[in-house]
């Protein structure tokens, strides 16, 4: 798929904001005004490159036949940056769209290993190695971890950061912070799924 110029990108992020807003999306007179834009044929030609590139679709003689690609809209996201995930919704992905509150332009590949998202730290359970309420946690998905990483955990439907310890059948979620007791997960009773490693902390957000 093409990249998008800059002015196609923010058409196309204007189409987005409105499909979340208003549940439909806009009219090409509502793009010109939201972009101060004086031409609608310029909007017209905007739409006609963005949907030759893949980025969406326009269905005929209608005033508001546009459809996101759902592929584009992903890679569009990414484009931004990292996603910052904030509160996560019970037995939802942590990437899911809603959980999305904003993004940080950095490179993922600042971390090692790259980071895939932003996790906002709520608490203070972690404090005592530097990682505090409203900090933000970069995290690599994957299934697994080793013994004494840093993990996200996902335990009745409940994602919580903690230091990975593992005793034969048993999990052992321990927190950094005297105040707070390890959470102890019988493996042959309870299910836990590990979302990712923690591989860094940005501060000041």
């Amino acid at each position: 798929m093409d990249e998008l110029t800059e002015r196609q990108q923010q058409v196309l992020d204007c189409i987005s904001r409105h499909l979340k807003l208003h549940g439909m999306p806009p009219t090409v007179a509502e793009i010109a005004a939201a972009l101060e834009l004086s031409s609608p044929n310029g909007v017209r030609g905007h739409l006609q490159a963005l949907a030759k590139k893949g980025a969406i679709e326009l269905i005929p003689n209608a005033s508001r036949g546009i459809r996101i690609v759902q592929q584009e809209s992903k890679r569009a996201a990414r484009s931004r940056g990292l996603p910052i995930v904030g509160q996560v919704a019970a037995g939802s992905p942590i990437l899911a769209e809603e959980h999305i509150e904003d993004y940080c332009r950095i490179d993922p590949e600042f971390f090692r290993p790259k980071a895939d998202y932003l996790l906002r730290v709520r608490g203070e359970s972690m404090r005592d190695i530097g990682i505090l309420d409203d900090d933000l946690l970069a995290v690599k998905r994957q299934p697994d971890a080793d013994n004494g990483q840093i993990v996200v955990a996902r335990l009745h439907d409940e994602v919580t950061v903690k230091r990975l310890r593992k005793r034969g059948d048993k999990i052992y979620l321990q927190a950094e912070n005297e105040h707070f007791p390890p959470i102890i997960v019988d493996l042959q009773k309870q299910s836990l799924s590990i979302e990712g490693i923690a591989v860094g902390v940005l501060r000041h957000w």
